[in-house]
């Protein structure tokens, strides 16, 4: 069924049939295979039909051959020429806070030292609204 492609063989196959969780796409008359949803394409994808229409053809990237279950796992975002958007990591949140806290801004470090002055502030009672 499957033998005469391998993984990462590059491939011209077309859409026929959309689920919620992905795209069949047929490179043969006798092998189908299936593109998940998180492999068409960068990004969210909310609705494959937004980005895939049956009986389009489509490069795909032969991902995995599972012989024994008769699958072939595919990906179109494998190809694209763009790279993936970058995430925001949490590192570079930590460094924009480590930034702002040496610019002078206020940090976390300066919470336990106001926390001191906010109890004495708290316990006065002319400060207290009536």
């Amino acid at each position: 069924m499957t033998t005469q492609y391998k993984q990462g063989d590059i491939l011209t196959g077309k859409v026929t049939g959309i689920q919620p969780y992905g795209a069949f796409v047929a490179l043969d008359d006798d092998t189908q295979g299936l593109v998940h949803i998180s492999e068409i394409k960068h990004g969210f994808v909310r609705d494959i039909h937004d980005v895939l229409n049956i009986g389009e053809e489509v490069k795909v990237k032969v991902l995995q051959i599972d012989e024994e279950k008769g699958k072939v796992s595919l990906s179109i975002r494998a190809l694209e020429k763009e790279e993936a958007p970058e995430k925001q990591t949490k590192s570079r949140r930590r460094e924009g806070s480590v930034q702002l806290e040496q610019a002078g801004g206020d940090g976390f470090n300066t919470l336990k030292a106001k926390l001191k002055e906010w109890i004495e502030k708290s316990e006065r009672e002319d400060l207290i609204k009536k």
